[in-house]
């Protein structure tokens, strides 16, 4: 998907009034449109330690692509798997180095680590080691972590200095000359973590008894990416194709859902947009730590509370991408602006929703062909592929 794409100039950065910095279309823009691809500078397991050999997948520590086969050991620790060994090659020397090896050895052979925190505080344990381990291999890439969105006196003192007491009792001392596990810096981290990391999903089994619900396998920290502001009706959604064979197989794709003028912010959603109103308000409120007011949220927000806005599949943990008021495709008349309903913006879901049972993704155009619209539109969770005749 990525190949021969230049995105460079389609979108640049503003500060949007009470937004923050955001990203905003520099020209008329189609749908199915790639307006960017962002490498990761940092992934790190979504899975607890004490999972990752037990789990329903298994996932290479280095591409987290799933292994369907055998796999490879790290010779020292022989807890990380890979899938080749061409990954486990370049884990050894950026990801997967010798400090990192014997710091999680550490936190995964320490059983009062493992039986006294929180599934959510190991995660967050294996993403400090992947931070100060970048410090190391790629001090700028660790500078860009740092400029990231999020404030260390954001983040719950209790919860920063049981990390902290944890990462500087169990691991060696950072590789680096002058660098240690001070609260400020962890808390720091614990921040930009919080409010840029996008998850990579493991495989949707659409008929699994759960309901096709899945979880992230991994964690990764997007710089471009993570500039896009939240709406709870995109104009934009993200695509990732981990499983491909594909170099930059941990790349993710930010497409056009549907056309938008010059000017016009493109937004993602953090979140399926199946959730209901209460369930967005209380997530954006406790994960990001804003309230949305986006155009749907003002017609909701008015509803009782016995009234839905489509099935709430909130416990699928996706970090997913979504934008704002649906535009029309090319005369500038809004869709969905009809007063004779309570739910306005009910064509969204219509067009734009898969309906595969349990899936909830959302459905972008592929990208348009010398310049012709694609009446074909790809789901972004499950991958099915619907003819839009409307196109």
């Amino acid at each position: 998907m990525s190949v021969g794409v230049n995105t460079e100039t389609l979108v640049r950065v503003e500060e949007i009034q009470g937004r923050g910095r955001g990203l905003v279309s520099t020209q008329p823009l189609r749908g199915g449109q790639i307006v960017l691809i962002d490498s990761p500078i940092l992934l790190y397991s979504a899975l607890p330690l004490t999972k990752q050999q037990h789990s329903t997948f298994l996932y290479c520590d280095k591409c987290f692509k799933t292994i369907q086969s055998a796999s490879v050991s790290c010779p020292t620790c022989s807890h990380q798997r890979f899938c080749s060994p061409t990954c486990l090659s370049a884990a050894l020397a950026s990801s997967h180095t010798p400090w990192v090896c014997q710091s999680l050895s550490r936190l995964r052979d320490c059983q009062d680590f493992l039986q006294h925190h929180s599934v959510e505080r190991q995660i967050q344990a294996q993403f400090l080691v992947a931070a100060y381990n970048l410090a190391f291999v790629s001090p700028s890439d660790f500078q860009i972590l740092l400029s990231l969105q999020g404030r260390a006196e954001d983040e719950d003192p209790a919860i920063v200095q049981s990390l902290h007491s944890v990462i500087s009792s169990l691991c060696p001392p950072p590789p680096i000359e002058g660098f240690s596990f001070s609260l400020e810096l962890i808390a720091a981290l614990v921040a930009k973590d919080r409010f840029n990391a996008f998850g990579l999903m493991e495989p949707l089994n659409l008929n699994e008894e759960n309901g096709g619900q899945r979880s992230v396998r991994a964690y990764g920290i997007y710089p471009k990416a993570s500039l896009f502001n939240h709406d709870c009706l995109p104009n934009a959604c993200r695509f990732d194709y981990v499983d491909t064979n594909n170099s930059g197989n941990t790349d993710i794709v930010v497409r056009m859902i549907h056309d938008v003028p010059q000017g016009r912010e493109i937004c993602l959603s953090y979140f399926p947009v199946n959730s209901n109103y209460s369930t967005r308000r209380k997530r954006l409120l406790e994960d990001y730590g804003f309230t949305c007011d986006c155009d749907r949220c003002k017609v909701e927000a008015t509803w009782s509370d016995d009234e839905g806005d489509g099935d709430d599949n909130d416990n699928e943990v996706m970090e997913e991408d979504v934008d704002e008021p649906m535009e029309a495709e090319s005369d500038g008349e809004e869709i969905g602006n009809d007063n004779s309903t309570d739910f306005p913006h009910a064509y969204f879901f219509l067009r734009y929703m898969c309906n595969r049972n349990n899936c909830w993704g959302t459905l972008a155009p592929f990208p348009p062909s010398d310049a012709k619209p694609s009446n074909l539109l790809e789901c972004n969770a499950c991958g099915d592929i619907k003819n839009d005749e409307v196109c």
